[in-house]
C-alpha cells in the first residue's frame, strides 16, 4: 500500500477553560490534523498539538514542515517500509510533534488495510484505561471545585495538579486544600513544567510530604544538571520525565544521568514507532512509566488511548485523557465519552479515529 499523498490541515478550537501552567497558557487549540493517503482511497488520521513553549513547534511550521518536505520524502514509500519511511522523515532535526503525526497516520493506514485495530498490532493488552485528569493554575477553591466536578460527573478519581508558580507555597496550598477535601478517595500528583528551582522544588515537596502523592514530574529544568540530578537523588517519590525526553536517547541520557526515575510516554511527540522504543526501554529496565497529554484534542486523545492500552505497563495507571472535555468542539464523528472514570477504545480497524468533515470544514483556518 504506497503513500499517495500526504495532507497537514490547520484548525482552530476555542477552549472553554484555557488551561494555565508554568510554562505557557492555551486558550485556543491550534492544531494540525495530519492525512496521510493510501491508494485504494485509504485515509490515516493523526492530530499534531504545537507546543512552541515546549518544543519549539508552531502550527504553521508544521504545516509548512509536513507539505514541503515531509510529503515529498515519502509519497510513493509502501506504508508497510516504516524504517524506510522514518530515515526520510528524522533526516530533519527535532519537530516531534510533526513526525509523532505523520508515524500515527501511517499506522492508521496500516490497520485500515489489514482490517485490524492497532491496539492488537501493537500489543492488545486491554481495550481501556483510567483516566487522570490535569487541573491548571488556580486559586485553592477553585481548584477543588474543578476536580469535583470531574470526580461527579465522569467518575475521574486521579488528578495530575499543575504547580510551579513563585511562591510555592500558592502550589503548596492548592495540594493541601485537595487533599483535605477529598482525602484518600482520589491519586494526586504533581507536574512544574519546569518552573522551579531545584531548591525550590525540594522545599516544596518537603512541605508536601503527607500529602501521599503519587509522582511529581518536571520539577526543574533538566538543562540544571546538577540541579536536577540533586533533586532527584533526594526524592521520596518517583520523578518523572516528560518534555526533557522527547527522543529514546533523551531517555537513555536522563535514566543513567540520574536525572529521573520514571518516563512519561507521549504518542503526540513520538508517534507509536518511536513511543514503542520508549517503553521496550522503559521496561527492560524496570522503569515505570504513564501516558502523558499534551493538550490534546479527541483525535489525540484517542490515539494515545490506544497505544496506552496495548500494553500492560501502561495502562496499570491512569493515563491523561480528559483535556479534551474543556474545548468548546472536536472533529471527531463520535465524541469519546468518559464514564466510570474509564475510556475505552473503539473496536474499528485502524485508530478508531473517523472524522466529522463538516466540523473539520467549520473550524479549518486554510478554507
Amino acid at each position: 500500500m504506497k503513500i499517495t499523498k500526504v495532507e497537514a490541515i490547520p484548525f482552530s478550537i476555542p477552549y472553554v477553560h484555557p488551561l494555565k501552567f508554568a510554562s505557557g497558557e492555551v486558550y485556543t487549540a491550534e492544531h494540525i490534523l495530519v492525512r496521510v493517503h493510501g491508494e485504494d482511497g485509504v485515509i490515516g488520521s493523526a492530530e499534531a498539538p504545537p507546543r512552541p513553549y515546549t518544543y519549539g513547534e508552531t502550527q504553521d511550521g508544521i504545516k509548512a514542515l509536513v507539505e514541503k518536505i515531509f510529503a515529498p520524502a515519502i509519497v510513493g514509500l509502501d506504508v508497510f517500509d516504516r524504517e524506510k519511511i522514518h530515515a526520510k522523515l528524522n533526516r530533519t532535526v527535532g519537530n516531534p510533534c510533526a513526525k509523532g503525526a505523520v508515524d500515527i497516520a501511517i499506522w492508521d493506514v496500516i490497520g485500515k488495510v489489514l482490517k485490524m485495530p492497532v491496539t492488537k498490532l501493537l500489543g492488545g493488552y486491554t481495550d481501556h484505561m483510567r483516566v487522570s485528569h490535569m487541573v491548571g493554575f488556580d486559586d485553592p477553591a477553585k481548584m477543588v471545585e474543578v476536580a469535583q466536578s470531574f470526580k461527579e460527573t465522569y467518575g475521574i478519581s486521579t488528578f495530575k495538579v499543575k504547580v510551579g508558580r513563585r511562591p510555592y507555597s500558592l502550589d503548596v496550598a492548592v495540594c493541601r486544600a485537595l487533599r483535605k477535601h477529598f482525602g484518600d478517595t482520589v491519586d494526586l500528583y504533581i507536574d512544574g513544567n519546569r518552573g522551579w528551582s531545584a531548591t525550590e522544588a525540594a522545599r516544596a515537596l518537603r512541605d508536601m510530604d503527607d500529602l501521599d502523592l503519587l509522582m511529581a514530574e518536571e520539577l526543574n529544568p533538566a538543562d540544571d544538571v546538577m540541579g536536577r540530578r540533586w533533586l532527584v537523588k533526594q526524592m521520596k517519590i518517583p520523578f518523572y520525565a516528560d518534555e526533557s525526553v522527547s527522543r529514546p536517547a533523551e531517555v537513555t541520557r536522563e535514566l543513567l544521568d540520574g536525572s529521573t526515575t520514571a518516563i512519561s510516554i507521549k504518542t503526540a511527540r513520538t508517534g507509536y514507532t518511536f513511543s514503542q522504543r520508549v517503553y521496550f526501554q522503559c521496561e527492560s529496565l524496570g522503569i515505570e512509566n504513564y501516558m502523558g497529554n499534551q493538550i490534546d484534542g479527541q483525535v489525540g486523545t484517542l490515539s494515545s488511548l490506544v497505544f496506552g492500552a496495548a500494553y500492560k505497563g501502561t495502562s496499570d495507571k491512569a493515563g491523561e485523557f480528559s483535556n479534551f472535555l474543556d474545548m468548546s468542539d472536536d472533529l471527531l464523528a463520535e465524541p469519546l465519552k468518559i464514564k466510570d472514570g474509564i475510556l475505552k477504545i473503539r473496536d474499528l480497524p485502524g485508530t478508531g479515529v473517523v472524522i466529522d468533515e463538516d466540523k473539520l470544514a467549520r473550524y479549518r483556518k486554510d478554507k
